[in-house]
């Protein structure tokens, strides 16, 4: 995977997060990635980028508590 251009991310968080700062934002707007990253850092955090089908299946096994540990 290339290294994507994180100067032109959209970052967006769940409209369920609260104003506590611990939250995951994601970036979806990169043509074949999708960006997250810890909202405390912001511009300062790690950036995990991945596919977009990767993403839907993290996504799935959140919804469907498979990642209990």
């Amino acid at each position: 995977m290339r290294h994507p251009d994180l100067s032109r991310a959209h970052w967006r968080k769940s409209s369920r997060s609260n104003s506590g700062g611990n939250c995951v934002e994601v970036a979806q707007n990169l043509p074949g990635t999708t960006l997250l990253r810890d909202s405390k850092l912001g511009a300062d955090s790690p950036v995990l980028a991945v596919s977009p089908d990767r993403f839907i299946i993290f996504l799935d096994a959140i919804k469907s508590d498979r990642l209990d540990g």
